[in-house]
């Protein structure tokens, strides 16, 4: 038996890349999933991944860029009787790069929509159940970009999630549920390229080491994946 048997999990943006080798790593700990894409048809390739271990699987579909979306994907869970012990909040998007001045308003608006409004949205509802069970995990997915002013909304965003989940992880202190932000990595994904540093399966140490802290372990810090990584093999 793993050590997430039992447990419930939530990866939005599971159909693909990191949130896809998330939901893998914790499947390997034996913890169900609840695979999340745009569309349903979208997460095939993650079920079949997922088939070899003895997990239940939830699929759930709806766009994030939207109050309304993310509300109707939420409902979609919690019709699994709200159960969600394990929240990755991954799914993510990337404006155009441009000039810094160049960029409008509804740049802005539109990643931070998905990067961080959806965000808010999810830790909300499903952290009051976490709080009252007294065990929960919330990882949210951050970035270690710097001096890139080209992809500023994506930045930007991401400096929300850093200061939200600091935010979040303060209200929920010595609860039993642990909110924290992670670093993936440049990753050889859809968003990060194919000349990114490293292959999108460097993700699974460092995202599985979150979920499997013990109730008194770190929250509201922002740790990499590549380090964790890199510590496990010394």
């Amino acid at each position: 038996m793993g050590n997430l048997s039992g447990k419930w999990a939530f990866v939005t943006g599971s159909s693909r890349g990191i949130g896809q080798q998330i939901a893998i790593a914790l499947a390997e700990e034996g913890c169900n999933i609840i695979v999340h894409g745009r569309k349903k048809e979208h997460t095939k390739a993650t079920q079949e991944l997922l088939k070899p271990f003895s997990v239940d699987l939830m699929i759930v579909e709806g766009d994030l860029a939207t109050e309304e979306g993310v509300k109707n994907v939420i409902r979609q869970v919690q019709s699994n009787e709200g159960k969600v012990d394990i929240l990755y909040n991954n799914a993510a998007i990337q404006s155009p790069s441009k000039l810094i001045w160049d960029f409008t308003i509804e740049d802005f608006s539109s990643v931070l929509a998905v990067n961080f409004y959806s965000i808010v949205l999810l830790c909300q509802a499903f952290a009051p159940a976490m709080k009252e069970n007294g065990y929960g995990r919330i990882i949210n997915i951050s970035s270690g970009i710097k001096d890139q002013p080209d992809l500023s909304p994506y930045g930007v965003s991401k400096a929300a999630v850093d200061k939200f989940t600091q935010d979040f992880a303060f209200e929920l202190r010595n609860t039993g549920v642990l909110v924290n932000a992670l670093d993936p990595g440049w990753l050889k994904t859809d968003l990060g390229g194919p000349n990114a540093w490293d292959e999108v399966e460097t993700v699974k140490p460092g995202a599985i080491t979150l979920a499997l802290f013990e109730n008194d372990g770190p929250t509201g810090q922002w740790l990499s994946a590549q380090e964790i990584r890199k510590e496990e093999k010394l």
